[in-house]
């Protein structure tokens, strides 16, 4: 569409203003959809664990993936492996939600590499647990390539 005027956010950046729906996939303008995961927040590692945790719970790990690429984006430099490592994860499980069984596996076998290789704090996470849970859960798609349920299929960041 060139020469089409592009959405644009407050600050003047291209950002679709589509509504959305739960795995964050663009719906037809006016259609209803979920209430859109602010970006650029600051938030500590609590927080930031807390409220992604929230969104799997819900089914929207996309709207995860977006809290865990603010740590990674504001959040200390040396620690960005850890939170984009986690972004990872809750796209891959976003994409088998959305029964792109390639990408899933692929994102959640690359998010576990990147989590089973940090050495630095865990935040109170599992990050063994969620290394094995996204390891299993990429096989199984790569299995059967049928679309998983997102709450079901939800990992736990922290220990029961």
């Amino acid at each position: 569409m060139a020469g089409a005027e592009r959405d644009r956010d407050g600050e003047g950046r291209a950002r679709s203003a589509r509504p959305r729906d739960g795995l964050g996939r663009p719906l037809e303008y006016g259609a209803r959809g979920v209430p859109r995961q602010p970006e650029g927040i600051v938030r500590g590692p609590a927080e930031t664990v807390a409220e992604a945790q929230s969104l799997l719970d819900a089914g929207r790990p996309f709207h995860a993936h977006e809290v865990f690429e603010d740590a990674w984006k504001t959040g200390p430099e040396k620690e960005r492996p850890l939170w984009r490592g986690l972004a990872q994860l809750a796209v891959g499980l976003t994409h088998a939600a959305r029964g792109n069984p390639t990408g899933g596996v692929r994102l959640l076998r690359r998010g576990a590499d990147v989590v089973a290789g940090w050495t630095g704090p865990s935040y109170g996470m599992d990050l063994a647990g969620l290394v094995r849970w996204a390891r299993d859960l990429a096989d199984e798609v790569e299995r059967n390539g049928r679309p998983v349920d997102p709450t079901a299929r939800a990992p736990r960041l922290t220990p029961p």
